[in-house]
């Protein structure tokens, strides 16, 4: 691990995925603000997120197929200018419905950003390290997240226009992309490629038990983030119990935090657990945190469930994607990738529409109900996938 403190591209692969974390979470603070900017319900305020997350349900396989025929640079680069450009129109946007206009746009941008991210890595590091790798991006990148939740409370205090400029900071990454970062040499005869070899192979690395149940949990673990924690606790936390903007940065800092130094210490639970049981074990840990928050009448408490919550997402995260990537095969790499990040995409597309949903019927706090259940109901259905083979515990 030394010697990624040295590796130019370790460090420009982690701000990839900085920029898609940039994108989906330094705006939540704002949220509040931006329901009643526009006067609008809570409900549909979370299109601000549903909408940024939907383009990666659907292209993101697309990205990775162009970059096994053509090169992740040349898929890279342009998403990122993409992601710039859609981030700062939804900061001029004079209307609720350009706003999420823009925000779709940006989405698309940012459909391929992790996928590849998670590909580059699994290029330049296999076995031991790959896991390494995974735990060590997961804890840096949950402490920067930590930052942009509080930067954005911060920005959103001026103005909620404010935390959406901070998309053009993709610009400089995507020179560094183009002129900096250094891949493994990997033949793209664009001539000869075939889509159905392409799509067997693809296939046939995904059509097995072990890979179906990780899909799943993938997906399940980024309904929970994104529509539970990163959408309704902000709103929770700022219409039931009056958290002003900057009070909600720090609340969605400590789940970053936790997330972060759990994941920090990821060697340290393998030598007493699996990659799989602690997976297993995150979803009983996210299912208290949601349970708690109903209860909870004093905006502070929240750092309860909160760091339940980021401790959950520091064990699954790290280890449902160092299991795939070393179950992904080199040829069909970016495109396996790309399946898994659109079943993360349909995830974060997924938690906020349902918690919606959720919300105009029954309210918020219903919310976190149904979501407690649904990761206790994700546990059954992942231990029953993962544990049909002797030693898969």
């Amino acid at each position: 691990m030394n010697k990624l403190h040295q590796d130019k591209n370790f460090y420009i692969i982690t701000l990839l995925t900085l920029m898609a974390i940039i994108g989906g979470t330094i705006y939540n603070p704002a949220l509040p603000t931006i329901a009643k900017f526009f006067h609008i319900s809570s409900d549909r305020v979370s299109l601000v997120s549903t909408l940024f997350q939907f383009p990666g349900a659907i292209v993101t396989p697309i990205f990775g197929v162009l970059a096994d025929t053509f090169g992740r640079k040349q898929v890279l680069v342009p998403s990122l200018l993409l992601f710039a450009l859609g981030g700062a129109l939804s900061s001029f946007a004079p209307n609720f419905r350009s706003l999420i206009e823009w925000r779709f746009l940006q989405g698309i941008g940012t459909a391929s950003l992790e996928s590849l991210q998670l590909t580059i890595i699994s290029d330049l590091y296999t076995g031991k390290k790959l896991t390494s790798v995974m735990g060590f991006v997961a804890s840096l990148n949950g402490i920067s997240s930590a930052i942009f939740p509080l930067l954005g409370g911060v920005l959103a205090s001026f103005s909620w226009r404010f935390p959406f400029l901070t998309a053009l900071f993709a610009i400089p990454v995507a020179i560094m992309v183009l002129t900096t970062l250094k891949l493994p040499r990997t033949e793209h005869n664009v001539q000869n490629f075939q889509i159905k070899n392409y799509l067997r192979n693809t296939w046939s690395s995904i059509n097995n038990r072990q890979v179906l149940g990780l899909l799943f949990a993938v997906m399940s673990l980024f309904m929970l983030q994104v529509g539970a924690c990163l959408t309704y606790i902000p709103i929770f936390a700022g219409n039931q119990l009056g958290a002003s903007e900057l009070v909600i940065g720090i609340i969605l800092t400590s789940l970053s935090l936790s997330l972060a130094l759990v994941a920090s210490q990821l060697q340290l639970l393998m030598r007493h657990f699996s990659q799989i049981q602690l997976i297993k074990i995150s979803f009983i840990l996210s299912s208290l945190g949601l349970f708690i928050i109903p209860t909870i009448h004093n905006v502070w408490l929240l750092l309860i469930p909160i760091f339940l919550l980021g401790a959950a997402q520091g064990m699954a995260f790290p280890s449902t994607q160092a299991s795939l990537a070393m179950l992904s095969s080199q040829e069909s790499r970016a495109g396996f990738m790309g399946i898994n990040s659109t079943i993360q995409s349909w995830g974060q597309t997924l938690g906020p529409l349902l918690g919606s949903i959720i919300d105009a019927i029954w309210g918020i706090q219903a919310v976190f109900y149904a979501s407690a259940v649904f990761s206790l109901g994700s546990f059954v259905v992942f231990n029953t996938l993962l544990t049909t083979k002797k030693g898969q515990t």
